[in-house]
């Protein structure tokens, strides 16, 4: 199982970027997906999780700022950020709560990461 996040890069304070995390190899079932984010020198902190049953939940920060989908299809869950704040740049970083079989237990599997930059 493997996590390809895309998406980060340099923006202004206002500006939007849409995060992508496509999951790729053996899998059966998700449970949840999430993204975390890591700024320098602070913990890694969740941002937002979606489940199979499109319950979602949001840090208190980023709350009416971004929103999480996914799209079953293509095994792929979305962090659209607007209004971005220089506070927001960090490493985010998604995961999945999955299993590559209907026998085996669920397991976390997480990307390797994407770079936000929010800068004037």
């Amino acid at each position: 199982v493997q996590l390809q996040a895309s998406g980060g890069g340099l923006v202004q304070p206002g500006g939007s970027l849409r995060l992508s995390c496509a999951v790729s190899g053996s899998i059966v079932s998700t449970i949840i997906m999430t993204w975390y984010r890591q700024a320098p020198g602070k913990q890694r902190e969740l941002v937002a999780s979606i489940t199979n049953q499109d319950s979602i939940v949001y840090a208190d920060s980023v709350k009416g700022r971004f929103t999480i989908s996914r799209e079953n299809a293509k095994n792929t869950v979305y962090l659209q950020m607007n209004s971005l704040k220089p506070d927001d740049t960090a490493v985010y970083f998604c995961k999945t709560r999955a299993r590559s079989s209907p026998i085996s237990r669920y397991a976390d599997y997480w990307g390797q990461g994407t770079l936000v930059t929010v800068s004037s």
